[in-house]
């Protein structure tokens, strides 16, 4: 079936690859469709292809020992994800899961490789985003260990905000239930906690953003240095 040349051109992987680079694999992309909450890939399962979502959100879990679920990370569209597997061979090391109606491209492995390693300049921006990741998950399995619910809301809203020329944000913020599933509590403990936050104009919605009014607030009820007043 194959994903036009022209749209692969909009992803962040293939932008700055030559076009012929880019036409070279094209026509041996696949697509699939997912249901919200339809797993895309399993932990442990081998990595044959680096996925592109299209469309859609995903997001990465894994399980703790007890069998609760906890969010790593997202994948919003224009992303690629699943490269690890890719380079080293060994099987994923996460669960993907459809947080919203997703779209996915494919390309395989044996495609996928050879045009990582023998592309000028895109081996090194792949490691380079890889090593983030890394990092980003190591930040959050560190954030699992805090101790109370609304210290791991105020960190993990935090680190995934980004600074711009407007202010601090999270674009495309998560839902309550999203953001309980990285925080290790249930949805209602979060729901409680932006009453809170918001309640103290700490933050606000603006469209389907995030906006973070007081980040040094969130930090000190993060760090343990401020108490989050009880709701109600």
């Amino acid at each position: 079936m194959g994903i036009p040349a022209i749209i692969l051109k909009e992803l962040e992987f293939f932008r700055q690859l030559p076009d012929a680079a880019v036409a070279g694999v094209a026509g041996a992309m696949t697509e699939k469709s997912f249901a919200r909450r339809e797993v895309v890939f399993n932990k442990g399962e081998a990595g044959n292809t680096l996925c592109f979502l299209m469309e859609g959100r995903l997001q990465a879990v894994d399980f703790t020992i007890d069998g609760r679920e906890v969010g790593l990370y997202f994948v919003d569209p224009g992303d690629y994800f699943g490269e690890m597997s890719v380079i080293d061979g060994l099987p994923r090391p996460d669960f993907l899961i459809a947080v919203a109606r997703s779209r996915v491209a494919f390309l395989s492995k044996d495609e996928a490789r050879p045009l990582i390693l023998n592309t000028s300049g895109l081996a090194e921006r792949v490691l380079v985003r890889m090593a983030r990741r890394l990092r980003s998950v190591s930040a959050q399995r560190t954030l699992l260990g805090l101790p109370n619910p609304a210290q791991r809301v105020c960190a993990q809203l935090v680190q995934l905000s980004v600074r711009t020329a407007t202010g601090q944000k999270i674009a495309n913020a998560p839902t309550h239930q999203e953001l309980a599933i990285m925080v290790n509590t249930s949805r209602e403990s979060v729901t409680r906690i932006f009453q809170v936050l918001q309640a103290r104009q700490v933050l606000r919605r603006f469209e389907g953003d995030l906006v973070l009014n007081d980040a040094e607030y969130l930090n000190r009820v993060a760090e343990g240095q401020e108490e989050l007043p009880k709701s109600g």
